[in-house]
């Protein structure tokens, strides 16, 4: 295995990540590994295509930072807003991308009311995140397109759908925080009718500001959208509603929404809306990293896991 060292002092071999990310080469089918040393690293960057098998691993969660600013609110070249979808500070375009023990983050500060500010894409297929922290506000993470994504032991933060987009994701032992008390979304899933799955939440906690208790676990960005969570604990931030259907009661009819074995404050079922639906126990039982995750290719993450370590 090839290994990048980026280091900000000047003691590694490169000192920005872009450049890291470059010198990778294009294609490649066994692995390169980019050592991220700690340091804040004011980058927007794009991992193109081509950079398959890219694998990125920083010296500590918290210290090894990669974040950039813009919003809905920055300005192009030309003069015009960005979209939601110019504001990344980190896209993953590649296959079989790694990250482990670092913080994607977008800047952006909700006070000054910027709204959209996406911290990290991730479109490529077989991507895996461990141990990661991933920081925004308003489209947090956003997960395009068919690809498969594990999530395992991280930790997450948005207010308004900051899970949101079309793949097939695991978040497994992680800890998604709403930042603020007022009409929250968690998930936003737009996934195809012909998958699956969408988000699956496995022994996850969802943690956020004190009561009154107004944020949903998701609302469907479109018709099918799918969600479940499995054994997760839920603080009294979740409305007793659980889900919304964001002002469209035709989306009631298909949004695949689940629960099962959740607990906490938020976990009341009394009040959960009627087209939502609770797994049996055999149901929740077949759903596992591999099971969600594993396709037509028989992908195992933790058979990558233990090649990169």
């Amino acid at each position: 295995m090839r290994t990048l060292v980026v280091d900000q002092s000047g003691n590694g071999d490169f000192r920005t990540v872009a450049e890291a990310i470059a010198a990778a080469p294009d294609h490649a089918v066994e692995r390169t590994l980019i050592e991220l040393r700690n340091g804040h690293y004011k980058e927007k960057i794009t991992v193109p295509a081509s950079k398959t098998n890219l694998c990125m691993i920083g010296e500590s969660r918290d210290g090894a930072v990669i974040f950039y600013d813009d919003s809905v609110s920055t300005l192009k070249p030309n003069g015009e807003k960005m979209t939601t979808f110019d504001t990344p500070s980190f896209t993953i375009l590649a296959e079989d991308f790694y990250a482990e023990n670092m913080t994607f983050a977008n800047s952006a500060s909700r006070l000054e009311k910027r709204g959209q500010a996406l911290a990290l894409h991730v479109e490529g297929d077989r991507a895996i995140f461990r141990n990661v922290a991933i920081l925004g506000h308003q489209d947090t993470l956003y997960t395009p397109g068919n690809g498969r994504q594990l999530y395992d032991r991280c930790y997450i933060e948005g207010h308004v759908d900051f899970v949101f987009g079309s793949a097939t994701a695991v978040f497994k032992d992680c800890e998604l925080h709403s930042l603020d008390r007022h009409n929250g979304f968690v998930t936003a899933a737009s996934t195809d009718e012909s998958q699956p799955y969408g988000y699956v939440f496995l022994n996850c906690r969802l943690t956020g500001a004190a009561p009154p208790a107004t944020v949903s676990l998701g609302r469907p960005w479109r018709p099918h959208g799918s969600a479940i969570f499995v054994h997760t604990w839920m603080g009294s931030h979740i409305r007793p509603e659980g889900w919304d259907n964001w002002r469209d009661p035709a989306k009631e009819k298909t949004a695949r929404y689940a629960e099962y074995g959740s607990v906490g404050p938020g976990a009341e079922s009394a009040a959960r809306v009627e087209w939502a639906r609770y797994l049996t126990e055999e149901e929740a039982s077949a759903l596992t990293v591999r099971s969600v995750l594993e396709g037509r290719d028989g992908w195992n993450p933790e058979e990558v896991r233990a090649a990169v370590i």
